[in-house]
């Protein structure tokens, strides 16, 4: 039943670099089935909460609990492919990196190319837009099917149609069973389909948040904006 089980559990998780502390005894979990938004301006410490999560980015304190054998998708906001290849060998070569069975590889990628919008393009990497390229990270983070999907700015450099069939996309993934955490700077998209989530500012949590509360349109950008604002000096 959503929500019974916490997929992601962070506990008192701090980074610094260069003595500068970029996330600071951060404490939440993410319930199954959820929609988890992890938000904050540039500089909060987002990305790399990402990655510690991840264990791309070692951290100094704090732990970060998974279930058992729970896989998990990821999709960086930068991402980057060879660009030789097209979309279809990217997800042949990455599936291969997983030991996907051989027998079902093209196969599952012609169905997640599809899903994402890119199953006409047979064109190289390197002509890629930065939304090609970000539709194309979600099929890769979709390789294999996991449970959890890490999305970091899933709907940066796409257009307005782009933007609402990758919600559209995130919904329907959701009412699958996956748990989503995903960071965006576009707020709007955010309050469509979150379930819940925080703001960060200075590596702290602020702010958290519901989608009980984010019933009037903008609420979320308030929230957001209260928190951002607090302490600034004009």
């Amino acid at each position: 039943c959503e929500g019974d089980v916490n997929m992601i559990i962070v506990e008192h998780l701090s980074k610094s670099y260069h003595r500068k502390t970029v996330v600071q005894d951060l404490s939440f979990a993410v319930p199954e089935g959820n929609v988890f938004a992890l938000l904050g301006s540039n500089g909060a410490g987002k990305s790399t909460t990402i990655k510690m999560i991840l264990g791309l980015v070692k951290k100094e304190a704090g732990t970060v609990t998974v279930p058992t054998h729970t896989t998990i998708g990821y999709s960086p906001e930068t991402p980057y492919f060879p660009p030789f290849l097209t979309a279809m060998e990217v997800l042949v070569y990455y599936a291969k990196l997983q030991k996907l069975p051989h027998k079902t590889i093209h196969e599952e990628a012609q169905k997640l190319l599809a899903c994402v919008g890119l199953e006409n393009s047979h064109t190289k990497i390197r002509h890629y837009s930065k939304g090609m390229l970000q539709r194309l990270a979600l099929a890769q983070a979709l390789l294999g099917n996991p449970q959890i999907l890490i999305l970091d700015e899933p709907c940066a450099g796409l257009d307005a149609m782009g933007r609402v069939e990758m919600l559209e996309l995130i919904r329907r993934l959701k009412e699958d069973g996956k748990t989503i955490l995903m960071n965006s700077h576009i707020l709007s998209d955010m309050e469509r389909v979150c379930d819940e989530g925080i703001i960060l500012k200075d590596g702290e949590i602020m702010r958290t948040f519901t989608k009980e509360e984010l019933k009037e349109p903008g609420t979320l950008e308030k929230l957001f904006l209260d928190v951002v604002r607090e302490g600034s000096v004009d």
